[in-house]
């Protein structure tokens, strides 16, 4: 690793920010769930991938560049508990100006049961999360490349309905050689414009994450890491028990060691690369194995797999991801150029 991209990585990992929030404790959460395959198979949210797909803007948006020109991708995600979600985009290149991308994410919940307080079934309701992307990238020189994205958000739970507006802003780093990629994200900084009830307004699932890839000269792999929350250190959750008689559960405080705090903010993911045409993915997410897993029978919680394949002008990929014992979530993405074909 040359000079440039040392002085980069650590000085982004030294960026602290003592105030941040973490899973569950702010609004619009939809916003951290990613539909891409690909990366959801190297563990979810790898920021710093090179040759990607038009979807990738999701996770970081400098990653757009020409070669991306009238690309589309869609993703579909069968999630937990009969949950659907995806996000569709489309990439157009402006030479003098950079590569942009429109994409939309939604969440589908389903249909509820809606009952009064004394349990009478009243009828049904809905809900339902979507944001609309509008990404920029563009490259300054031959190291560096910037990107940016503009999230306006509408959530509908119910009668109750919400707007919010978010950005996402990235840098990247390529070596002289284009095997190495390291980048920084800050994503989900924004405000509550419409509240869902009353005049408090919550704060965004906001995060800043640093990775890196590589990709081996003489052999057909690819790594990548990203390290989550630069903001908050301790990810450790907090709550105390519970030992009335109106709840049986008994919840207790979370209590990381040094080195448990540090490897909870660690994603890692495994490219094979024997082909063009084809690529196997296998990815370990720290924290979701920590948090997720059950003690009697840990199972491959945390651990996700997939491939991805070309056919004619589409890529598509697949891939499955361990949240718990209750079951996967499967993820499908396919893309191509409108360019491709002669209308």
């Amino acid at each position: 690793m040359n000079k440039p991209a040392v002085i980069l990585t650590f000085s982004l990992l030294s960026f602290q920010i003592g105030f941040a929030q973490t899973g569950g404790e702010n609004i619009y959460e939809f916003l951290n769930l990613g539909s891409s395959a690909r990366v959801a198979a190297l563990g979810g949210d790898q920021v710093a991938l090179s040759d990607v797909s038009a979807d990738y803007a999701f996770y970081n948006p400098g990653a757009l560049h020409p070669e991306l020109d009238q690309e589309i991708a869609l993703n579909y995600v069968s999630y937990l508990a009969g949950i659907k979600y995806g996000y569709a985009s489309y990439t157009k290149d402006f030479k003098a100006i950079g590569t942009f991308s429109l994409g939309i994410h939604y969440v589908n919940y389903g249909k509820f049961i809606e009952a009064d307080e004394f349990g009478s079934i009243t009828g049904n309701f809905k809900a339902s999360d979507y944001a609309i992307l509008l990404s920029f990238g563009r490259k300054i020189n031959k190291y560096l490349s910037i990107g940016a994205s503009i999230k306006p958000i509408y959530s509908s739970l119910e009668k109750y309905n919400s707007l919010g507006l978010a950005t996402d802003l990235s840098v990247i780093y390529d070596s002289s050689n284009k095997r190495f990629r390291t980048s920084i994200v800050a994503r989900n900084f924004g405000y509550q414009i419409k509240t869902y009830y009353g005049s408090h307004r919550e704060d965004l699932p906001y995060e800043v994450l640093i990775g890196m890839s590589t990709k081996l000269q003489h052999a057909p792999f690819r790594f990548a890491l990203t390290y989550r929350h630069l903001e908050k250190f301790d990810l450790s959750y907090e709550s105390e028990p519970d030992n009335s008689i109106e709840n049986f559960t008994n919840t207790t405080t979370s209590k990381d060691q040094f080195s448990d705090k540090i490897v909870k903010h660690l994603i890692l993911g495994v490219e094979f690369l024997p082909s063009e045409n084809f690529n196997l993915r296998v990815g370990y997410n720290f924290q979701r194995r920590s948090e997720l897993k059950v003690e009697e029978k840990t199972s491959t919680v945390g651990f996700s797999w997939g491939f991805g394949f070309k056919v004619s002008r589409f890529r598509i990929s697949y891939a499955s991801a361990k949240y718990h014992l209750a079951g996967s979530s499967n993820l499908f993405s396919i893309s191509t150029r409108l360019s491709n074909f002669n209308f």
